[in-house]
């Protein structure tokens, strides 16, 4: 056995031990967790040349970036599709990279940006030349388009009734607001993740965004964050003017989405910061009337998990969101469902986000089931328990925005409500800050 293999296996044994250990996160926490879900693994089925944990991704508004891991480090970077199953009448080469954490080196993942694509399209598509054939559809051109929102994934008994909930319905696209494999260090759990998502994230464009434990920092060992995050989930940064991985942009039929990064510099005078300013500024919701944020840790929380933690990042950041009239912000990091009436600066605003977290994916942390009482009038609907997120937008004006219990063997409708685009609120864009009528309907907003 190999110096490498012997000392892998090594941190194997001790994070399946002791799966809580997160370096330089763990602290004291005085909430309620339920018990956690059983570890879920999923070892490598093909080849050393085969395609594996393969996904797609956004890029531009018909481009498609496939995304796959081989073992053998000379597979070439190639993607083959059509729209015919087994004739593929393009190929594109694009680039592999690979990294290496501690005693870990990951195997070749490669990147390919595909297209043009013709929107609301089947196409089938082969990476590298060998292995099985997968296949993608792409997102509508126009209204309605469906999201689904799934926060804090990771991989247990419970990621794994959630990701059969959500193909029990179909949808355009998947958007993660943080937290996805739960590695913390222990590489091999994202190559066990990928082999996970696969059969959902090959056939939906995955959109993500960093969570705490994509943070894997570990003193002089390995001092660079977001090695691994930023190795396999390669976003579309670079289309919307971001010079980072870890926030970025992009649009699908009339909806601009935004993705932020709460492990970043987020001040006033950072990066983001400016760019987001830019970013939201450069939306026409004339053409683009509905826009939505994600984000890890929530800006607000009445559960006692993780009080307070987005509170910098709020009070940096929420004036842009209100000015530019985001129509909801989703957020995960606290393990359980909350939805908030529209608010700005912690108070009921008719032209303020609703603000949603979704962190109940199915992480092996367990559910935070501890809400602060009295409930906050701020806060409509509260519930710890593991779920999804669907987000179907109607048309220009109206969307329709449900979450699903799925504790019980079915995915059930716990929560459910209508609301319009503020782009068509002509009262949130008079030119000062003007009273408007509080909202007395809490069944659309």
């Amino acid at each position: 056995m190999s110096q490498s293999v012997f000392f892998s296996t090594l941190l194997t044994i001790f994070f399946l031990s002791f799966p809580l250990i997160t370096f330089l996160q763990a602290k004291n926490e005085d909430f309620v967790r339920s018990p956690p879900g059983k570890l879920v693994l999923f070892p490598n089925s093909r080849s050393k040349s085969e395609p594996q944990q393969v996904h797609i991704s956004l890029v531009g508004k018909d481009h498609m970036r496939v995304s796959w891991v081989t073992e053998h480090k000379h597979t070439k970077s190639t993607v083959e599709y059509g729209t015919t199953p087994g004739k593929y009448n393009a190929a594109v080469t694009g680039e592999h990279t690979s990294y290496q954490y501690f005693f870990y080196k990951s195997g070749a993942i490669h990147h390919v940006t595909i297209g043009p694509l013709e929107p609301a399209t089947t196409y089938y598509y082969r990476c590298g030349g060998s292995g099985p054939e997968f296949s993608f559809r792409t997102p509508p051109s126009a209204f309605p388009v469906e999201f689904v929102v799934v926060g804090d994934l990771g991989q247990t008994e419970w990621t794994s009734s959630t990701l059969k909930h959500v193909e029990s319905k179909d949808y355009d696209v998947f958007l993660l607001p943080g937290d996805l494999s739960y590695a913390d260090t222990h590489q091999p759990l994202w190559d066990s993740f990928g082999r996970l998502v696969e059969p959902y994230a090959s056939r939906r464009p995955w959109m993500v965004t960093e969570g705490n434990h994509e943070i894997e920092i570990i003193p002089i060992i390995a001092s660079d964050g977001f090695k691994a995050y930023n190795a396999r989930w390669r976003m579309p940064y670079e289309q919307s003017n971001s010079t980072s991985n870890l926030y970025y942009s992009f649009e699908v039929a009339g909806a601009h989405v935004v993705m932020l990064g709460s492990y970043t510099d987020f001040d006033l005078q950072s990066d983001q910061y400016k760019w987001l300013k830019a970013d939201l500024m450069g939306v026409d919701r004339k053409r683009t009337p509905w826009v939505f944020v994600l984000v890890h840790a929530p800006w607000y929380n009445t559960n006692t998990a993780h009080l307070g933690e987005g509170e910098s990042m709020r009070e940096a950041m929420e004036e842009l969101l209100y000015e530019a009239r985001v129509d909801v912000v989703f957020a995960g990091h606290v393990h359980a469902y909350e939805r908030f009436t529209r608010i700005y600066n912690k108070k009921v605003d008719p032209c303020g986000p609703v603000y949603v977290t979704i962190g109940d994916g199915g992480n092996r942390e367990g559910l935070a089931l501890t809400f602060q009482n009295p409930p906050s009038p701020l806060s409509l609907f509260r519930e710890p328990s593991f779920g999804l997120g669907r987000l179907r937008v109607v048309n220009e004006t109206h969307a329709h925005w449900s979450w699903h219990r799925n504790n019980d063997l079915d995915s059930v409708e716990a929560d459910q409500l209508w609301f319009q685009s503020l782009s068509t609120n002509s009262n949130c864009w008079q030119s000062s800050g003007s009273s408007v009528s509080s909202i007395n309907d809490h069944d659309e907003l």
